[in-house]
């Protein structure tokens, strides 16, 4: 509920690009936190490599002007309070694990509760909405937010969290502009251009980094 609260609030008051750029910083908050609260999630040279390199890959593809993209520094500062948030969340999630509860449950349990106290909030901030001034298109559109891209999509993240541990799930945050431009090049007739390629190679090459598999493999290769 923080994260969502803060980066959209945060969104209104600066760009899209400098909010994917603080947002894509998430992954090094949660390297962060896991190293210094998760045992097993010990950060290493070569992962801290790789967050660096995919963040890099982040701020090459949204376009470097972004960094200095106008806006409060209040809502700059909200956005990178939710990163820390979505870290410390996906540490605290990992505790799900050793309580063997299956990922639907907690993640009915998330929106559910968060819904419950966003609901009352939202209705005194926005007011009561006007039903019958929306259509068909906004209802489907909301429809399709809440079920694939929320529920299913928290199921899906509290699998990977329960096994793949909190670094690697919030890692989707350096492929989020990745797939928004792919998606707009396919659907909205959007250019793809030569520097968003090269932002997604950098990406690529920094999440290998941080899986770390293929480079111990050529590193035993070459040795």
């Amino acid at each position: 509920m923080i994260p969502f609260a803060l980066i959209v609030w945060g969104q209104t008051q600066i760009t899209s690009g400098l909010a994917s750029i603080l947002n894509a910083a998430t992954p090094i908050f949660t390297v962060i936190v896991a190293g210094i609260l998760l045992p097993d999630e010990r950060p290493t040279s070569l992962k801290l490599f790789g967050v660096a390199l995919g963040f890099i890959g982040v701020v090459v593809m949204i376009g470097v002007p972004a960094l200095g993209g106008e806006g409060s520094l209040l809502a700059q500062l909200a956005i990178v309070a939710a990163t820390v948030s979505y870290a410390f969340a996906g540490v605290y999630g990992r505790r799900f694990k050793s309580l063997s509860i299956n990922p639907v449950i907690t993640a009915a349990g998330q929106v559910t509760a968060s819904t419950l106290i966003l609901f009352p909030i939202t209705l005194f901030v926005e007011g009561a909405f006007d039903t019958d001034r929306t259509n068909m298109s906004t209802w489907i559109a909301i429809a399709g937010l809440a079920i694939a891209s929320t529920a299913i999509a928290y199921v899906l993240y509290f699998r990977i969290l329960e096994l793949a541990g909190a670094t690697n799930v919030l890692l989707v945050t350096l492929l989020v502009p990745a797939s928004a431009i792919l998606l707009g090049s396919l659907f909205l007739n959007e250019s793809l251009e030569i520097i968003h390629i090269l932002g997604m190679v950098l990406i690529a090459l920094g999440l290998s980094a941080i899986d770390g598999r293929l480079w111990f493999r050529l590193k035993s290769i070459f040795a």
